[in-house]
């Protein structure tokens, strides 16, 4: 009974992020359907140098080959001995099912759990998993942050306000909208009160949300007490991080550039990592709709691009994460994610 409930839980939540999805594509159309907005967005397109996607594309993939490293060294840092191949195919997996597969199983809990049948240490196996995908925020988050001090600082602020723009023109200009979603809302949740089913799902959901933050806040205390006795091996992984996410926002502002992008590789710097940092949080698949809101949004309001102009940008970065996941549909395909290609700890072939 529990393990139905469980997965009634899972359901009720994908179909909740699916429709996030789904209200935010609805909400482009309706924008876009405004003016010439669909031509100009055709036009520039059209106009993109395919070679030079191809380039950022490729940029990409060598910077998820280093992701897939990265958790490889992870992992020997927990004495979990496993081919680097394994791994990186193990990760283009992950990336495929966070961006084409719409369901409760995300890219990290299905790493983690192929690991774990590969080796005694099935705790630090699924503790590397949390930590990589940590390390990866920790960086974007570290990169924005130090790209804003330095570069940005004042800037933005400036921008928003001389042009009129930034959050007081977008709730002038869709206020009737926001009004009549904050009262739905507000009636929706006005009614459970009223009901004793309804109580009852409320209490569910908050105590849902109490029980994934307490879960989350163990892993992050026994990943700080695990990964100090490693601290070196922690900080080199870091510095990869860092130099690969900055390597990726390099490939995205020349192709920016090409399609037309005055912006500063600077404002990349900041807007790309809290892009993904932001896409991170679970309240849609794979970030989608939440990356690329956030991200047209600072370069319109922020850097001055023209709106047509960030969408297109924002919408670039989504194809080429989705090509670049292709490959972890033909290793799902031919069986190269099976057990088969994994050795056990310490070098042992697996029986």
């Amino acid at each position: 009974m529990p393990r139905t409930k469980t997965e009634r839980n899972k359901h009720i939540f994908l179909f909740l992020r699916i429709m996030v999805v789904a209200a935010g594509v609805a909400w482009a159309a309706v924008w876009l359907s405004k003016g010439q907005r669909w031509g100009n967005l055709a036009a520039i397109f059209r106009r993109m140098n395919l070679a030079v996607f191809g380039l950022v594309l490729g940029i990409f993939v060598i910077g998820q080959l280093m992701v897939g490293l990265r958790w490889w060294l992870l992992l020997r840092t927990q004495s979990i001995f496993i081919d680097l191949l394994a791994a990186i195919r193990l990760h283009f997996l992950g990336l495929f099912y966070n961006n084409f597969m719409p369901s409760a199983v995300g890219g990290d809990l299905l790493r983690a759990w192929y690991v774990t049948k590969h080796t005694d240490r099935r705790f630090h196996a699924v503790l590397s998993v949390f930590v990589d995908r940590a390390i990866g925020l920790l960086g974007s988050m570290v990169i924005a942050i130090v790209f804003y001090l330095l570069l940005l600082r004042g800037e933005g602020l400036q921008v928003a306000v001389g042009d009129g723009g930034g959050l007081p023109k977008f709730f002038a200009e869709y206020k009737r909208i926001i009004l009549w979603i904050g009262v739905a809302l507000a009636a929706v949740f006005c009614g459970l009160l009223l009901h004793k089913r309804g109580r009852l799902l409320l209490g569910k959901i908050c105590s849902l949300l109490l029980t994934y933050s307490k879960k989350a806040c163990e892993k992050f205390k026994d990943a700080v007490i695990l990964y100090c006795s490693n601290l070196l091996a922690v900080l080199k992984v870091f510095g990869l991080t860092i130099f690969l996410q900055l390597l990726t926002i390099t490939g995205f502002w020349i192709l920016g550039m090409n399609m037309g992008v005055t912006a500063g590789i600077k404002y990349y710097c900041v807007f790309f990592p809290l892009g993904w940092a932001f896409g991170a949080i679970p309240v849609s698949i794979g970030g989608a709709v939440m990356v690329e809101g956030l991200t047209a949004y600072l370069f319109i309001h922020f850097a001055g691009v023209g709106d047509e102009l960030a969408l297109a940008l924002a919408l670039c970065q989504r194809i080429v994460w989705m090509a670049a996941s292709l490959p972890g549909a033909v290793i799902h395909l031919v069986g190269a994610h099976l057990p088969k290609g994994f050795f056990i700890d310490y070098n042992k072939p697996v029986n």
